[in-house]
């Protein structure tokens, strides 16, 4: 693959952007289904969304963490489940990336791959001869029904001795039972079911030691060289998501203006909505906090990126700021939508109104380990204290 195949920042962005109309439509059905539309699967296979995080030798892309936030800022526009799965298999590819080059040859022969993933320890694993068995259960699997492979993390466990530690495996879809238990307030299409893992065994190349790869160190030869695997898990993985949280407020400012002309404020003398000093405030309040829940995404994306391409070693401050721009950006864009939402009527209930789907979406968000606002607060201010952090999350 060449570099002129390698379509820029700009193309890639549009692409997504020329999604949005087709993308909204199956958000319905979507949401009615608890799972993506097959027709979005495509359409976002069919423009690159998927290759984003994909070596170039395999016919990836390659693309930086500020290109993810642009594509994801489009795509949540469109629909909040549609862009977060993305979003989510931008990361467990990326993490795939890490892993020895004759795995990535394995998971990378499908084309448009899609790795689902989590980066919570609920599981457990013992040593075998050649590799690790796997017992465990893990929830909140993004993208489960369309993925051919899942990035799973266990409790490793030798009964010879030595201190547990986490390891990151790479599992084939075929081999873990699925439980179709989401039932969810927000993000409804994203179908994050529940996997389970019973007496699994994964081959050793297909196990790494999860500190490493959150430190940075990775096991891949070919991808060494390339800036973007360079980067430690966490800020990468922060970066990846921020997209789809500031597409959101954009899509419930979209939604309110264009039901503002023909609204009128009941129970009042305001015939027009718009000639109200109320809405003149609250909507330059929350186009505000967009613009600032903006600022953060952007910085943390090319902190990343910049660190990236450097090669320069990320302090523990950094690394706090990033989570902690994470969660700025959460807290301000779910500000925004609230007061959208709130400033919607008594008629935005109705489920035909896409404003209170964007509200329950980002609700769904705010509500996610790694994404509270209050734990990456908490964080950031811990490290700027000049105290250890209490996570290895970082």
């Amino acid at each position: 693959m060449t570099t002129s195949d390698v379509p820029t920042r700009e193309e890639i962005v549009g692409r997504a952007a020329e999604l949005v109309p087709a993308l909204a439509k199956n958000g319905d059905w979507s949401e009615e289904n608890r799972r993506l539309h097959d027709d979005s699967v495509q359409a976002l296979a069919d423009a690159g969304i998927f290759r984003l995080r994909t070596p170039k030798r395999y016919g990836g892309y390659e693309a930086d963490t500020r290109t993810l936030v642009e594509v994801g800022k489009q795509l949540g526009r469109a629909d909040g489940s549609t862009s977060w799965t993305a979003s989510v298999y931008w990361i467990p590819t990326w993490m795939t990336c890490q892993f020895p080059d004759a795995v990535q040859d394995e998971v990378f022969s499908v084309p448009d791959v899609r790795v689902c993933g989590t980066l919570s320890p609920t599981g457990m694993a013992a040593p075998a001869d050649g590799g690790i068995v796997v017992n465990g259960k893990w929830g909140f699997i993004s993208g489960a029904h369309h993925a051919q492979w899942q990035e799973i993390i266990a409790i490793f466990v030798d009964p010879a001795g030595g201190e547990p530690y986490p390891v990151m495996a790479l599992v084939p879809m075929s081999e873990l039972i699925t439980i179709d238990d989401w039932h969810t307030s927000g993000l409804r299409g994203t179908g994050s079911i529940t996997t389970i893992a019973e007496n699994l065994f994964v081959p050793q190349e297909r196990v790494l030691p999860l500190p490493a790869v959150l430190g940075g160190q990775g096991a891949s030869q070919a991808n060494a060289d390339a800036a973007i695997y360079r980067a430690p898990l966490l800020p990468v993985a922060s970066a990846s998501s921020v997209g789809t949280v500031v597409g959101l407020a954009h899509a419930a400012r979209e939604a309110f203006l264009e039901r503002l002309p023909n609204r009128k404020i009941t129970y009042t003398n305001y015939a027009n909505q718009a000639e109200a000093p109320l809405t003149h405030h609250q909507l330059a309040e929350a186009t505000q906090k967009i613009d600032q829940a903006e600022f953060h995404a952007f910085r943390l994306a090319d902190s990343v990126d910049a660190h990236a391409v450097s090669g320069a070693e990320w302090t523990l401050t950094e690394r706090a700021q990033a989570r902690g721009d994470l969660g700025a950006v959460v807290r301000l864009a779910k500000q925004a939508v609230d007061i959208f939402a709130g400033a919607s009527g008594g008629s935005s209930v109705f489920l035909d109104v896409p404003i209170q789907r964007i509200a329950r979406d980002i609700a769904a968000v705010h509500q996610h380990a790694l994404m509270h606002p209050n734990t990456n607060a908490e964080l950031y201010g811990r490290v700027l204290a000049g105290l250890e952090p209490n996570t290895l999350y970082i």
